[in-house]
């Protein structure tokens, strides 16, 4: 909640707290507002949910650069470069690590880069591999 309250997200600040209510509402299919508001409780892609995984080492605050892994050894930088470049924002910086499964890329604003999680956390790349995407420390 704190690393993303006062983010940008779709050219507006996001508020993040905690609600007084114990279960989401979901309005009615067809109503304007349907898609305001959705229900991840029991999304698969949820990876800070297990207590004393191993995930809770990598929470970092949102950062333009992110850290890309289970990446697939047919998929090169080019690869990465255009998907992420796709999705709405401009890489600056691209590093794979020693064993190419996991990489660092730089996109040219922490709101991109937020942007680019979204869109490409759990991406299908083919092969059983699904792409996870995460904020980073480190920097390029």
């Amino acid at each position: 909640m704190s690393h993303l309250n006062g983010q940008k997200v779709f050219g507006k600040v996001m508020r993040v707290t905690l609600s007084k209510h114990q279960t989401v509402a979901l309005p009615r299919e067809g109503l304007d507002d349907q898609l305001l508001t959705k229900d991840f409780s029991g999304s698969p892609l949820h990876r800070f949910k297990k207590p004393g995984s191993k995930n809770f080492q990598n929470i970092f605050p949102p950062s333009a650069t992110l850290h890309l892994s289970n990446i697939r050894d047919a998929i090169g930088e080019d690869d990465l470069r255009l998907l992420f470049s796709n999705s709405g924002g401009a890489v600056k910086a691209f590093k794979f690590f020693q064993d190419r499964k996991m990489a660092l890329i730089q996109m040219s604003s922490v709101e991109e880069a937020i942007q680019a999680l979204m869109d490409l956390h759990n991406y299908d790349m083919g092969g059983n591999h699904h792409l996870k995407v995460s904020f980073s420390k480190s920097t390029i």
